[in-house]
């Protein structure tokens, strides 16, 4: 699965997290996003695996407006298995849910599995993007789709001095990869009808949004959770972002893919 981050998603993180992105989120757009990158697969009664759950909120969605049969979200972070199962039963999906704490490596479980996988924004934390495509094939069922959303770079190669010092202020082990790396991993893995969708212009404006949230209206409420050094922290982490997005180093994206019936 995941290799371990440098930084943590801890309380404070989680909190910030939450207060910009919605309950539930720990990336941008919420349900909004998880339905368009899932518009036109049906996962009715459907068994779907989500790769780095994180704070459960995708799992919980997938049960309730898309009527998921059962949801297996997988996380390298006890804490976050906890939170997880908490938002779960709070929306009453404990029975359409499972969130399993597993090691770093290959998915632990038997071969065609899952009628679907799918993550949102968490695969950016596994460098190895040949072994995650080929190991999703193998637990996803004949004619089952991979669907999700990550942060893409907009570049092949070393990073520029804009995006190494936003990769620094993140503090993140992120393995970052292009479209055409992505693109590669899933022809060798054996994908048919591979689809990206480029979100990078309409995240380089909620990125602004967000950050002014955080100066703005989210200020006075997260300084008194997470201190102030923290939060004035994470507002130069979106500053820096906000450069790179502009550049279009970095791009969030839409990925879809299927294995062949």
């Amino acid at each position: 699965m995941t290799e371990k981050s440098i930084q943590e998603y801890d309380d404070d993180m989680n909190t910030l997290l939450e207060a910009v992105w919605g309950p539930g989120f720990a990336s941008p757009g919420g349900t909004d996003e998880v339905d368009l990158y899932l518009q036109g697969i049906d996962l009715a009664g459907a068994s779907v695996l989500d790769i780095g759950c994180g704070l459960g909120g995708l799992d919980v969605h997938l049960v309730k407006q898309h009527k998921v049969g059962k949801v297996t979200g997988i996380d390298i972070d006890p804490g976050l298995i906890r939170r997880c199962n908490r938002l779960a039963e709070k929306n009453g999906v404990s029975e359409q849910t499972e969130f399993v704490c597993v090691e770093p490596g290959p998915l632990p479980f038997a071969d065609a599995s899952f009628d679907a996988v799918t993550s949102k924004d968490s695969i950016i934390h596994i460098a190895d993007k040949h072994g995650l495509a080929a190991d999703i094939y193998r637990v996803l069922k004949p004619g089952g789709w991979f669907a999700a959303s990550d942060w893409l770079a907009g570049y092949d190669g070393k990073p520029s001095p804009e995006m190494q010092a936003y990769l620094i202020a993140e503090g993140f082990d992120f393995g970052i990869a292009s479209a055409n790396t992505y693109r590669l991993a899933m022809e060798a893995a054996g994908f048919e009808d591979i689809e990206f969708v480029d979100r990078n212009e309409w995240y380089r404006d909620e990125a602004r949004r967000e950050r002014d949230q955080l100066r703005g209206a989210l200020y006075d409420g997260l300084e008194s959770r997470v201190g102030a050094e923290f939060l004035e922290h994470e507002i130069d982490v979106w500053d820096k972002m906000i450069v790179v997005l502009d550049q279009g180093l970095m791009r969030p994206t839409h990925l879809r893919c299927r294995k062949p019936g």
